[in-house]
C-alpha cells in the first residue's frame, strides 16, 4: 500500500512539476511577444488550463473583452449541438395554395443555410430543384401563378449590426435570410487587361444573376499581386453592384466571390427557369407574406443535412452565413420568433449557467465578422472545457481545422484582430485547453502569426 501511495504521489509531483515547467516556458514566451514592436499599441490575451482538471496554467487579460473575429465561432458551435443536438435538421416545405383564379407555389422557409448549397451532393442546386420537380409532377401540378414566400416568423434583418460596408459585398458577408439560396454567394469570372492599370472586365457569373449586374471599376496590378478587390451592394435605388480594387495583370478567368444582393428572387427565378419544361408559370411574380396563408395542400418538404454536417463546415471553412443562420435558428426554436438579439439573448443565458457571465460576451453576431463583438478569452476556455465533456465532443472537436501549425485550432481574422482557440497535447501526454486573441497589432498578420505560433508551440 505505501508503495502504490508514494507512485500516486510520485505522478502528481512530476504532473505538477511538468504544468510548472509550461507557466515558466508560457511567461518567458508572452513576456518576448508582448515587448515586440507589432504590440506597441495592442492588448493581447492568453488562457490556458490543464483540460483535466481545469486549473489555469497561464493568465494575461482573460477577462479582458476582446473582439474574437472568427474564434467566436466555436460559441455558436458548442451553444447550437447543446442546445439542438447533433441530428437536427432544417426543413423547408413547399405547398399549393389557391390565389385569385389558379394556384400558387408556397413556400414555409426554416433559415437552411445549406439549401442549394455545392458542398453536399443532396443539397445542389440540380439535386433539390429535381426532387421538386418530381413532386409536384406527383401531384399533377401543371400551371403556377406564382411563388408566396411565408416570412410571418422572420424579423427583417438580414445583415447583423456592426457589420461593415466593405465586407457585406463580399461572400464572407453574406447575411441569414428566411430562405437562402447556394450559401446566398455568387463567383465572378473576371479578364484583366497585360500591363498595370489596365481595365478589369466581368466575364459571367455562376451562377448566372438575374436582375442584378456587377459593374467593373477594378484595374489591373502586378501579376503577383493577387486578389485585392472589393464587391460593393448597388446604393439606393439602383439594381448594380460595383467591383473595385485589383487583380492581377493577364488574367483571362479569375475568380472573386460575391454576396448575392436578392438571394429570394434569385432562387425564384431559378426554380421558374428550371421547372418551366413541366409547370407553366403565369408569371414570374413572387411576394413575401407576413401573415401565413391557411388551407395550404403540402406536396415536399426538403431537409437539410444534420447539424454534425453543417457544424463540419461551419467550424473548417470559417462560413460566416451558417453561424448568423444558427443563431436565427435558436430564437426560431426556442422564442417561435426569428431574431438575431433574440438568438444572441439565448446564448448569453445559456453559458449564464455554465460559469460564464453575460458581461464577457458581447456578441452582435453568430459568426464573429462584426468588429463591435468582444469576448475574453476566459468566456472561450470555458466554452470548450464544457464542450470536452458532452456527449457530441467528437463531433465538435473533429469540426476543428486541423490547418494551422499543426495544431487543433479555430482561428479568427478581422482588420488588425487575430486569434486562436483550441485544444492541445503536448510530447509528454499533458493536455490543454487555450484561447490566444490579440486586437490592435502593427504590421503584418502573417509576421504576428509566427509569432503567436511560437508561443503555442509551447504547448506541443
Amino acid at each position: 500500500m505505501m508503495k502504490k501511495c508514494s507512485a500516486i504521489l510520485l505522478l502528481m509531483l512530476s504532473s505538477v512539476f511538468a504544468y510548472s515547467q509550461t507557466a515558466q516556458k508560457l511567461k518567458t514566451a508572452m513576456s518576448s511577444f508582448n515587448a515586440d514592436d507589432q504590440l506597441n499599441y495592442a492588448i493581447s490575451s492568453l488562457y490556458v488550463i490543464d483540460a483535466t482538471t481545469g486549473e489555469t496554467v497561464f493568465d494575461q487579460n482573460s477577462r479582458v473583452g476582446l473582439a474574437p473575429a472568427s474564434t467566436e465561432k466555436i460559441i455558436t458551435a458548442a451553444t447550437i449541438f447543446d442546445i439542438l443536438g447533433t441530428s437536427y435538421t432544417y426543413e423547408t416545405k413547399f405547398g399549393i395554395v389557391s390565389t385569385g383564379n389558379g394556384k400558387s407555389l408556397y413556400v414555409e422557409p426554416s433559415g437552411d443555410p445549406s439549401l442549394g448549397s455545392w458542398r453536399w451532393d443532396e443539397t445542389k442546386d440540380v439535386a433539390f430543384i429535381g426532387r421538386l420537380k418530381a413532386a409536384l409532377a406527383d401531384k399533377g401540378i401543371t400551371q403556377l401563378q406564382s411563388v408566396i414566400i411565408n416570412a410571418s416568423k422572420w424579423d427583417y434583418e438580414t445583415i447583423p449590426d456592426g457589420w461593415i460596408w466593405q465586407d457585406i459585398g463580399n461572400y464572407y458577408g453574406a447575411g441569414a435570410q428566411p430562405l437562402n439560396w447556394r450559401e446566398n454567394q455568387f463567383d465572378l469570372v473576371l479578364k484583366s487587361g497585360s500591363n498595370i492599370g489596365d481595365a478589369v472586365s466581368v466575364v459571367k457569373s455562376t451562377p448566372y444573376l438575374y436582375d442584378y449586374e456587377i459593374v467593373s471599376k477594378a484595374t489591373a496590378a502586378p501579376k503577383e499581386s493577387g486578389d485585392n478587390s472589393y464587391l460593393y451592394q448597388p446604393s439606393m435605388g439602383s439594381k448594380n453592384g460595383i467591383l473595385t480594387g485589383t487583380i492581377p495583370a493577364g488574367q483571362s478567368a479569375f475568380v472573386v466571390s460575391g454576396a448575392m444582393y436578392d438571394p429570394v428572387n434569385q432562387f425564384i427565378k431559378t426554380i421558374i427557369n428550371h421547372l418551366k419544361s413541366s409547370v407553366n408559370f403565369t408569371t414570374a411574380d413572387w411576394s413575401v407574406v407576413r401573415n401565413p396563408v391557411q388551407n395550404v395542400d403540402w406536396v415536399f418538404t426538403n431537409r437539410s443535412p444534420k447539424m454534425t454536417s453543417l457544424v463540419n463546415w461551419f467550424l473548417k471553412k470559417s462560413i460566416n452565413l451558417y453561424g448568423e443562420a444558427f443563431i436565427k435558428t435558436l430564437a426560431l426554436e426556442n422564442k417561435g420568433k426569428v431574431s438575431t438579439d433574440g438568438g444572441i439573448g439565448i446564448v448569453k443565458d445559456h453559458w449564464k449557467n455554465k460559469g460564464i457571465d453575460p458581461e464577457e460576451l458581447h456578441l452582435y453576431d453568430g459568426s464573429g465578422l462584426s468588429p463591435q463583438n468582444r469576448v475574453t478569452t476566459h468566456a472561450e476556455v470555458t466554452v470548450l472545457r464544457y464542450a470536452k465533456n458532452q456527449s457530441w465532443f467528437n463531433d465538435y472537436y473533429k469540426a476543428f481545422p486541423d490547418a494551422y501549425n499543426n495544431m487543433v485550432m479555430k482561428s479568427g481574422t478581422i482588420n488588425r484582430v487575430k486569434g486562436f482557440t483550441g485544444y492541445q497535447k503536448s510530447k509528454d501526454g499533458k493536455e490543454y485547453i487555450f484561447s490566444f486573441l490579440v486586437n490592435n497589432y502593427s504590421g503584418s498578420q502573417y509576421s504576428l502569426i509566427r509569432k503567436m505560433y511560437k508561443v503555442l508551440d509551447v504547448l506541443k
